[in-house]
């Protein structure tokens, strides 16, 4: 196979592309008005105008689109510092392998028996990490769970296959079926002018049957597996996994008490939030279904006391996923209750990841290493960003961009609503096997997809949608997925055998995505 060229490559090859349209695209605008805060094309509108073709501007745009996405980038850098903070303190890891444990513990009761141990594990381990996938957009981390889960699943008489499928590809349908991940929904959400994590009700939803489906696709081919191992098409190969472990998978992490910072870090936040609760007693919570008044920060509040102070006793492990939790319920609250955007969402996660190192008694240097260190690890879906946005300039500029959508208009016009959706959703998955990064799809596809979204009369977050659906399912299949090629190496999986083994599955996910997009366009759905 060929060496798939490097994202930065694809990217500046399509800015010179766009570039060399600008020469032979007749130029064009449309008239735009300001409708709702939000600024939309005006109907029957375009008109010619003098041409602009762009030449050294070629790299002038990625100045432009860096200082155009400058928040989205630095939101990037702030988010992907903090979770590496608090993924080095291996809080989520000792978590998953002590859940594993108890579940375990519980094979003696009837009812248990009755459901089957097994299937409750990987039922429970794969809700857990597509709700990780889909709050907080876990994708990388699933390469350091894949020795954990491989050995658990041929210990349990299935393969590594199943062992996979328990967290990458739950993780990646969550991430599919994203309700809170900042780096899918947020940003896309962004750049098409919607409120952050609007439409959550419907997403949560998606979230649910996508979910379920997958279960159920994992259970069915583990049971299979579990009768006749000789049918699995890596029984051979899993040779290697089934020779004796050099170590325990259920005791791989040591717990660690709690240091004397960790207990300030435990009071200041104490302060910090009772304060923040007295200021603020009542919290209007609204969704686009109802608006309620809630002594919310009150209660979060109470409860992050006091079952902070059990969590703290217990060890800095649970008190750090005790500060994860509750950073997550704070970011529903902020987001429904007081209009947060990216500023609010990057700087409590700053806030997290700062309080997680302290917890796991890191020092201040430390700290600052490790969160340049996330930075780093996550600097070229950042930079992408930027680039991917001198796409758009180029086009603006040569004003050929309205001619494009225009085009666009012209030959979707008497399609329907449903085929344009689908052409949208098509592009988007198809597009995602050549450029995997979601960040630099957003930036690329939604300022086009939501303009011409408007012309079409459909909702932009449904746009929204076909982007978050073609963004996720294929990064399962696609071979420009660095996680997805790690993930199999550690597995020691071919290629080949994955795909024979998930072809299915992922169109199954394309058809299932398509179909939940339709009632956007017929029924009246929150945030759509």
């Amino acid at each position: 196979m060929k060496r798939i060229p490097h994202t930065f490559s694809i990217v500046f090859a399509l800015i010179v592309l766009a570039a060399i349209l600008t020469w032979v695209v007749p130029a064009g605008e449309f008239t735009r008005q300001m409708v709702d805060g939000r600024e939309v094309v005006v109907q029957d509108s375009f008109h010619r105008v003098d041409s602009s073709p762009q030449t050294w501007q070629i790299f002038s745009a990625f100045y432009k689109g860096f200082v155009d996405k400058a928040d989205i980038i630095i939101f990037i850098l702030v988010v992907g510092g903090a979770f590496w903070i608090l993924n080095n303190s291996h809080a989520i890891d000792m978590g998953v392998m002590a859940f594993l444990r108890r579940v375990r513990r519980l094979s003696h009761h009837r009812v248990m028996r009755v459901l089957g141990v097994d299937n409750i594990i990987i039922t429970l381990v794969m809700i857990m990490f597509s709700l990780f996938g889909a709050v907080f957009g876990m994708s990388e981390e699933t390469l350091a769970f894949v020795v954990v889960f491989i050995p658990l699943a041929i210990q349990m008489g299935y393969d590594s296959i199943v062992g996979v499928c328990m967290c990458y590809v739950a993780a990646h349908v969550g991430f599919a079926g994203a309700m809170l991940n900042p780096f899918t929904i947020g940003i896309a959400q962004g750049l098409a002018g919607l409120p952050l994590f609007s439409g959550l009700e419907y997403r949560l939803l998606c979230w649910v049957v996508l979910t379920a489906i997958s279960v159920v696709f994992v259970l069915v081919y583990a049971h299979r597996v579990k009768r006749h191992p000789e049918s699995s098409p890596v029984y051979k190969l899993d040779n290697y996994w089934r020779q004796p472990l050099e170590s325990n998978t259920e005791t791989s992490f040591v717990q660690k008490k709690s240091s004397v910072a960790a207990w300030i870090l435990y009071a200041l936040l104490s302060v910090v939030l009772v304060y923040v609760a007295v200021k603020y007693p009542q919290t209007e919570l609204g969704t686009q279904v109802s608006t309620i008044m809630m002594p919310l920060l009150p209660i979060v509040a109470g409860l992050f006391i006091l079952i902070g102070y059990f969590m703290i006793r217990k060890g800095s492990h649970w008190f750090i996923l005790h500060l994860l939790l509750f950073t997550v319920v704070y970011l529903v609250i902020g987001v429904l209750g007081y209009g947060w955007y990216i500023m609010e969402i990057a700087s409590l996660f700053l806030a997290m990841g700062i309080a997680s190192g302290v917890a796991d008694g890191q020092s201040m240097d430390q700290i600052a290493k490790l969160f340049l260190a996330g930075c780093k690890d996550i600097m070229t879906a950042a930079l992408v960003v930027g680039l991917a946005s001198g796409i758009i300039f180029i086009l603006k500029d040569g004003k050929i961009i309205d001619t494009m959508l225009y085009a666009l208009c012209r030959g979707l016009a008497h399609t329907g609503e449903v085929t344009t959706l689908g052409a949208m959703y098509l592009f988007q998955t198809l597009l995602n096997i050549v450029m995997p990064s979601g960040s630099a799809k957003a930036a690329l596809t939604m300022p086009i997809m939501t303009q011409l979204a408007d012309l079409i009369h459909i909702s932009r977050q449904s746009t929204v949608l076909a982007f978050q659906f073609g963004d996720g399912f294929t990064n399962m299949i696609t071979p420009t997925s660095g996680i997805l090629i790690g993930v199999l190496g550690i597995a020691k999986i071919p290629y080949g055998t994955w795909i024979r083994f998930i072809w299915k599955f992922i169109l199954a996910m394309i058809i299932i995505g398509f179909i939940l997009m339709l009632p956007t366009l017929w029924l009246s759905i929150p945030g759509f």
